[in-house]
């Protein structure tokens, strides 16, 4: 609990600072590196907080296991008012005889108007086959929660990394739209001036003017991306959605190409999804030696300590004199003999599911190689791909400019400006879908190879 409070006091710290570095900028303005996002994510999360928790659950689940073994002591107290005392027959002869009674029974009444009891109970565990196994299980299950755990951590981290990337590359998208719908705001100034002086025609006006608004509305299509794109970091995150944020890294800042070569390099290390397999290995296998330990005779050793009063009226119960000691103990041995083979059934069954999670291992082994070999190539692929749209871009944005000079000095035609801004905005929107793709694909090479 202390170490959930500092870190609880490090989240408000934390959103202090960023907020008092919002406020000098903008108001309520958090601005926001990777590195920080992913530290927030991981405190605020819901799955981050929930794998948190399950592992409190889990210390809970050994300190539980472990009270079985400690004395257990319980302690009653109880008052009794006997208001229809039970009728007890005896025979109408020997010590009971009533001459003067003619039947061949005597109901009596044996019992007082009020009895009570104060009564201490003990009992403790001797011998128990299944405790150890039990109190060894449950650290096992606390390591698989902290497994677990770090599972959530990697899912989060490539979450919020997927959606810090998205989130930049809509905003570079929604800039170059900008610098685009400069270009073609100038060129129809000019055409809208020649066509007024009589240098140009009606039609030269209004395909700028087409391409212009389908700009505008691609403009539309990217702003509404990049505030969903934001909305949904900000939810993965955890961070509250009155919050406006702003990133402090571009997408040069966070992908070198030195980044990119060690990935390559790198052979990969642990996966967090082998130790939670192992782990329910050995939880299936301590489940099959606590069903087996059952099997084994228990002792126990129990004793009772007891005062008992009794009295006709409630007012004579609570003398001292009236008050009687009673005690014992003993041990206690349970032996099993049959129990319709049930236990028999379970360890078969448990038996099978250890087969069931030996072949899951197995193939996880299998899974993974292809992991990263499927990573790896995808990534390969990715950057290939876009260094040919990053050149085909290039090669767009010369020809719009060599149309447009041209369309200047009066050699070339505005349909071939038109035409020429219309394919780099294809090739812009070509480069950013191939540079989501590689980003992507890197995230997923990086989760591959155990480094998330």
């Amino acid at each position: 609990m202390k170490t959930t409070a500092k870190k609880f006091l490090g989240i408000g710290i934390f959103l202090c600072a960023m907020l008092i570095e919002g406020h000098a900028q903008s108001d309520q303005v958090l601005k926001l590196t990777l590195e920080e996002s992913l530290r927030y994510a991981l405190e605020n999360n819901v799955d981050a907080k929930n794998a948190q928790l399950e592992t409190m659950i889990a210390k809970a689940q050994i300190v539980e296991r472990r009270s079985a073994g400690l004395p257990q002591i319980t302690g009653s107290y109880d008052i009794t008012h006997n208001a229809a005392i039970p009728i007890v027959f005896v025979p109408n002869e020997g010590g009971f005889q009533q001459p003067d009674i003619d039947s061949d029974v005597l109901p009596l009444r044996f019992g007082v108007n009020y009895s009570s009891a104060l009564v201490v109970q003990l009992n403790q565990m001797i011998f128990d086959g299944s405790y150890f196994v039990g109190l060894k299980a449950a650290r096992t299950y606390k390591m698989l929660t902290e497994f677990d755990k770090e599972k959530s951590e990697i899912d989060v981290k490539e979450t919020i990394k997927k959606a810090y990337f998205s989130v930049l590359v809509n905003e570079q998208r929604s800039r170059l739209i900008g610098a685009n719908l400069g270009r073609l705001d100038t060129l129809l100034k000019e055409t809208q001036a020649l066509f007024e002086a009589g240098f140009s025609e009606k039609i030269d006006v209004s395909r700028i003017r087409v391409q212009r608004n389908n700009l505008l509305t691609e403009m539309d299509r990217v702003n509404a991306a990049r505030d969903i794109s934001v909305q949904l970091l900000k939810l993965q995150m955890g961070l509250p959605m009155e919050f406006d944020i702003e990133l402090a890294e571009s997408l040069s800042d966070l992908n070198s190409p030195q980044e990119i070569n060690e990935l390559f390099a790198f052979e990969g290390t642990r996966r967090v999804e082998m130790d939670q397999i192992n782990t329910n290995i050995d939880l299936v296998g301590l489940d099959i030696k606590y069903t087996t330990s059952q099997y084994i005779p228990n002792l126990d050793f129990f004793g009772t300590y007891q005062r008992n009063a009794a009295a006709q009226s409630t007012g004579l119960i609570w003398e001292n004199d009236r008050w009687f000691t009673g005690a014992f103990i003993g041990l206690r041995l349970s032996i099993p003999i049959f129990d319709g083979l049930l236990k028999s059934s379970q360890i078969q069954q448990k038996r099978a599911q250890l087969s069931q999670l030996e072949n899951q291992k197995l193939f996880l082994e299998s899974n993974i190689e292809v992991e990263k070999f499927q990573a790896r190539t995808n990534l390969e692929n990715n950057i290939q791909a876009l260094k040919v749209q990053q050149e085909n871009r290039e090669l767009a944005m010369e020809v719009f400019r060599m149309a447009k000079i041209k369309y200047d000095e009066g050699v070339g035609s505005n349909l071939e400006v038109v035409e020429a801004d219309s394919a780099l905005k294809d090739a812009e929107t070509n480069y950013f879908s191939a540079l989501y793709d590689a980003l992507i694909a890197k995230v997923d090479l990086e989760k591959a190879l155990g480094l998330l």
